[in-house]
């Protein structure tokens, strides 16, 4: 029946498309036309992809959502893989097919400066620097950060990411002028008002969903229209709740794969930035809030699927198709940035910058061979060297109790022998 289905809404689609070219007499405009055909070809292969793709673990508010999501991230990769076989010249202009304004140098932002948070010298408006900084970007930050809480679903994970791409900021703020902050500007606004906020809340709403009541009934068996309205509104929630428990340092591959998800959360967030910079696209463009909307659709399926992967006590469990996909975005982003702008990407990092992150590997590293080998070989070396201790005293004793046993015998027999002289 599905496959019945998916055979006749692309027989209508394809009518449909081929009904609207007969109709209009095709222009001569190449551009307009090729345009046009990719957009068409697109239609049609989501229109397949929705019906005929594997269902994820997602099954709210349908699984067809999820499915249309997939097919996005194919066609996305698809574009990213175009783009980077193109030369950078023609890889920018590329991008004035899809809006006219791109394609065009613009200059970055810098968000440093001024860092005084009163500045006596402006008698109008002495606290200018904080509402210069309050942008749009602010509550960005926000539901940003509240969108990845419900997406990894553990508050240490969340703080970690959030204060290691500010170090990241310091670090590469010579290769991006956006990247150089005030102090404050770092540690107050976003991780403690921005990021914290939106993490707390991002909790608030886990801790809700954890203890809602998940009693599913039919949308005609409610008598009441109130009743109606709330399922409509609690088919956006989920179908069940799964707590993610990550528990890094509970074995080695855990901690393998909660530093990978890590990585590449971080990845992903630099790739936002250099992906402007080499592009050539403004901050507040829509192709970039469209970005951001599709890694949090398609990022959340993929945390589900890696989380699930570790959880399963067997190892030979295949890890999800969107996580797959959204490693392989990532790592094509990356490959753009590289081949797109090589000269940014290799500006050596300050001396103290790489002094202090060789120093932040090396105690990762450090504390990683004691806690899953150095560790375990003392606890496993006094386990064995007490299990002896124990094996020692209990033969011990045995050979004590074994002498007592003797004697007392030898006791007994010495009165039944006198007994039976008397």
């Amino acid at each position: 029946f599905r496959r019945a289905h998916t055979l006749t809404v692309l027989f209508i689609l394809t009518c449909a498309l081929g009904y609207v070219t007969l109709l209009e007499e095709t222009p001569q405009d190449t551009a307009y036309n090729t345009k046009r055909g990719i957009v068409a070809s697109i239609l049609v292969f989501l229109c397949f992809g929705v019906t005929q793709a594997k269902d994820g673990p997602f099954s709210r508010p349908h699984p067809a959502y999820w499915r249309f999501w997939l097919c996005v991230s194919v066609v996305y990769e698809l574009f990213l893989i175009f783009i980077l076989f193109q030369t950078v010249q023609d890889g920018r202009q590329f991008m004035k097919y899809i809006d006219p304004h791109l394609g065009v140098p613009l200059p970055e932002r810098d968000y440093g400066g001024n860092c005084l948070i009163y500045d006596p010298g402006n008698e109008t408006d002495p606290f200018h620097n904080i509402w210069d900084k309050l942008d749009g970007f602010v509550p960005a930050h926000f539901f940003g950060w509240y969108l990845k809480t419900l997406m990894i679903r553990d508050w240490w994970m969340c703080m970690i990411i959030s204060v290691m791409f500010e170090f990241l900021e310091y670090s590469l703020e010579h290769q991006l002028p956006n990247f150089s902050e005030c102090w404050w500007d770092h540690w107050i606004m976003d991780v403690i008002l921005c990021n914290g906020l939106g993490i707390y809340c991002g909790m608030k709403t886990l801790s809700w969903l954890s203890l809602k009541t998940y009693k599913w009934q039919g949308l005609w068996n409610i008598p009441t229209y109130k009743g109606k309205m709330k399922r409509i509104v609690f088919q956006f929630t989920p179908y069940s709740w799964v707590k993610f428990e990550w528990k890094p340092a509970s074995s080695l591959r855990r901690w393998l794969a909660v530093c990978g998800i890590i990585f590449v959360f971080l990845l992903a967030e630099l790739n936002t930035f250099y992906l402007k910079f080499v592009l050539w696209m403004p901050p507040e463009h829509y192709l970039v809030l469209l970005r951001l909307v599709f890694f949090v659709n398609v990022g959340g399926v993929a945390m589900r699927e890696i989380y699930d992967f570790m959880d399963d006590p067997k190892f030979h469990k295949k890890l999800g198709q969107q996580a797959w996909l959204v490693a392989a975005i990532t790592a094509t982003e990356f490959l753009i940035v590289v081949k797109y702008d090589p000269y940014t990407l290799t500006l050596s990092l300050p001396f103290y910058i790489t002094q202090c992150w060789i120093l932040g590997i090396i105690l990762v590293l450090t504390w990683t061979a004691w806690r899953f080998f150095i560790r375990d070989i003392t606890l496993r070396y006094k386990e064995i060297r007490r299990q002896k201790q124990e094996h020692r005293h209990e033969k011990d004793k045995c050979l004590s109790n074994g002498d007592g046993h003797s004697s007392v015998l030898d006791e007994q027999n010495g009165n039944k022998l006198r007994e039976r002289k008397l």
